[in-house]
């Protein structure tokens, strides 16, 4: 328990914030969408367990301009 003491969590919550909303986003703009590069089930994995470069990677590579 010691070692959650030492964690600058001011400096870790705005990260956690940041991955949260951006899988929150990617994930309801997968559902929304008519069309993905590849499937979107791999897209909302990827997302959920992409840190946060897996929304990132939605959002330019698997998702479709219209």
């Amino acid at each position: 328990m010691d070692q959650l003491a030492d964690i600058p969590w001011a400096l870790v919550a705005p990260l956690l914030v940041l991955q949260l909303v951006l899988a929150l986003v990617a994930i309801v703009d997968i559902v929304r969408i008519h069309d993905t590069r590849g499937p979107k089930w791999m897209w909302v994995l990827i997302s959920l367990f992409g840190s946060t470069l897996g929304p990132i990677a939605y959002f330019i590579i698997g998702r479709k301009s219209q």
